[in-house]
């Protein structure tokens, strides 16, 4: 049998969206960040996008100091490509949201490609009762939150590359976003290949269904060429049957508690390395090799692990 296409698994592995009353899987503290990321790895995720949180309280942090002892344990354990966030959280400036990122120079950082509508509230129909008066806050105001990132922004965010050799995994929420990339590789801001991160089923973005997740594809396609490797993110119950259906297109693949909770119907995952397991298990019946992390640096032509700031 021919050699298989080789798939990178990426698993967020605590995020921004969920708060920490919504599962008692949900890692927070560094310690936690750290351990989940290491599991992830191990079961082969060859990319982990991380993010920070406040130990108190599990509130979204881009403060550096709460990085820095989980990129220290990483760094000393594994050798996953790191991927920090510049999104951090929606009600954040996008000064706040660079930090980790320019201070930490990793091989790869998150990059938003455009202003949304980034609607979280309905969760509040599920969830009721919150540890901590900010997760519901932070819920509430959702309803009238618009998630800034304008071209300035951009701009700015894409200069921490140009200055440490950081490269990006632009995520797309919706068609735009996509035009938006075309537009900054037009004016000579980005170059291949282009890591494209295809989000689905986020109220404000593009929907879930198999034909939006086409409609993307076919975007990308006329707008990028050959320039790009796609990868894809469902949100919610839409993880792994997204992810499922872009593999078997040619893509690379999204998972973690960033994105999902949920392992099956009514079931939480208890670990990120359960999401990283099952669609390992998808992949590889569908004939295709999971990426080493080694792998991973060729696809995406990154800087190398020696070359970071931690």
């Amino acid at each position: 049998m021919a050699t298989g296409r080789k798939v990178i698994i990426t698993c967020a592995v605590t995020g921004a969206i969920h708060t920490p009353s919504m599962s008692e899987h949900l890692p927070v503290s560094p310690a936690e960040i750290a351990e989940a990321a290491l599991g992830a790895a191990e079961a082969g995720a060859a990319i982990v996008h991380l993010h920070a949180r406040d130990p108190e309280d599990g509130r979204p942090s881009q403060d550096p100091a709460h990085f820095e002892p989980i990129l220290a344990q990483l760094k000393a354990h594994t050798d996953a490509v790191i991927n920090i966030t510049t999104g951090g959280s929606p009600h954040m400036t996008v000064q706040e949201r660079m930090r980790p990122a320019a201070v930490f120079k990793p091989e790869l950082a998150s990059l938003n490609m455009g202003s949304m509508n980034f609607g979280l509230y309905p969760m509040l129909d599920r969830f009721k009762e919150f540890r901590h008066d900010w997760e519901r806050e932070a819920l509430e105001k959702s309803r009238d939150l618009v998630f800034k990132n304008t071209f300035a922004d951009i701009e700015a965010i894409l200069s921490i590359g140009a200055e440490n050799g950081t490269r990006f995994e632009f995520e797309c929420y919706d068609i735009a976003h996509l035009n938006n990339l075309a537009h900054f590789a037009s004016r000579g801001l980005v170059q291949g290949p282009l890591f494209v991160q295809s989000v689905f089923g986020l109220l404000g973005g593009i929907g879930a269904h198999p034909e939006d997740l086409m409609h993307m594809r076919r975007t990308a396609d006329r707008l990028l060429g050959d320039t790009y490797q796609w990868s894809i993110l469902g949100a919610g119950r839409n993880q792994i049957p997204l992810a499922t259906i872009g593999a078997a297109q040619g893509s690379h693949v999204r998972v973690g508690l960033e994105d999902s909770l949920w392992i099956g119907p009514g079931e939480l995952a208890k670990t990120n390395a359960d999401q990283v397991t099952r669609i390992r298990t998808v992949l590889e019946a569908l004939n295709l090799e999971v990426a080493t992390p080694d792998e991973a640096r060729e696809i995406l032509r990154l800087k190398g692990r020696d070359q970071v700031g931690f």
